[in-house]
């Protein structure tokens, strides 16, 4: 891969390679050839489909400049990964394109330190990018495999399918409260919506487990409303959502109104949780599956013929269903 030159300090672009990202990455076999060379080389079972994703993360868009580096390394793999869950693909590689206005060796530690923390949990390995100067933005694509047939897409739901979610929705946005000073929190709900926003923890498992059985999913991250709209759209189909059973965690029902409470938990987006329809014939095989795996999953709806969403028990209007880039 290329790396651009930074800057005409001592420490250059190869040396934070080297020492911040390249030793840090594990090692897999399916890799012929990554980081030191113009491009890399990567061996792809026949019987899998190849399944990637690229998201950006900008300074003042998408984190804080007050963010602690290792929570942006963190996160910015952690959105990736959680479209490759909603695909239910197991994760392999990914590329970094990293741009920072100058070279901070303390901050490029605690950022790779974040990057690999989670990196390494799925056994991925970093198989290159580019580096550059600029306003602070990170391009991470994350790379994964899936078998033949058992790909997720968001087009499958069927009128009288299930809708559910991976867990509670609403505290990424009660976090985003509290960077932006709209509330304060005590120290404990603090720490709970802080880290609901900057870690959020990529459904894998849950996406594999998924294969087969769910007829449609995507992740939760412009907004749980705004993410099922996508999949009625593909579908051309309507839905039912009970607004009493969406899941929501105890600090967010202890420091919000109710009707704060979920209009978070329906619009804000960030949570990174799964959104997956599931026929009825297949409904008790998941769960049972789930189960055994000590996972709650939560069913809020019912897919319908009718193209409409209804709101079953929420009575406010809602402007927006979620966050959209340019609004």
């Amino acid at each position: 891969m290329i790396f651009e030159k930074l800057s005409n300090s001592s420490i250059d672009e190869f040396h934070i390679i080297e020492n911040y990202f390249k030793q840090k990455s594990r090692v897999r076999s399916d890799v012929i050839m990554g980081i030191g060379d113009d491009a890399a080389l990567l061996k792809v079972n026949k019987d899998q489909l190849l399944v990637f994703s690229m998201d950006t993360l900008v300074e003042g868009v998408h984190f804080s400049p007050k963010i602690n580096a290792d929570d942006i390394g963190f996160k910015s793999l952690a959105v990736s990964l959680s479209d490759l869950a909603a695909m239910g693909a197991e994760p392999a590689w990914l590329t970094l394109a990293l741009t920072m206005p100058s070279i901070d060796i303390t901050w490029i530690d605690k950022f790779s330190e974040g990057l690999f923390f989670l990196a390494n949990q799925f056994n991925m390995q970093l198989i290159g990018g580019d580096t550059t100067q600029g306003p602070l933005s990170i391009t991470i694509q994350a790379h994964g495999f899936v078998p033949s047939h058992q790909a997720l897409y968001r087009h499958g739901a069927k009128p009288g399918d299930k809708i559910y979610v991976s867990g509670t929705l609403g505290d990424a946005g009660l976090g985003l409260k509290v960077v932006s000073k709209k509330i304060i929190l005590p120290k404990k709900a603090r720490e709970h919506a802080l880290r609901g926003l900057n870690r959020p923890v990529p459904q894998v498992k849950l996406g594999m487990l998924l294969r087969g059985s769910a007829s449609s999913a995507i992740d939760i991250s412009d907004g749980f409303l705004a993410d099922l709209s996508h999949i009625l759209k593909a579908a051309q189909v309507g839905a039912e959502i009970w607004v009493s059973q969406i899941p929501l965690s105890s600090e967010l029902k202890k420091h919000c109104p109710p009707k704060e409470a979920i209009k978070l938990a329906l619009t804000a987006g960030d949570d990174y949780e799964l959104c997956f329809t599931v026929p009825p014939q297949e409904e008790s095989y998941l769960l049972d599956k789930l189960k055994k795996e000590k996972m709650t999953c939560y069913c809020v709806g019912e897919i319908k013929e009718n193209l409409d969403l209804h709101l079953l028990g929420y009575s406010d209007r809602l402007s927006e269903y979620g966050f959209r880039h340019f609004a």
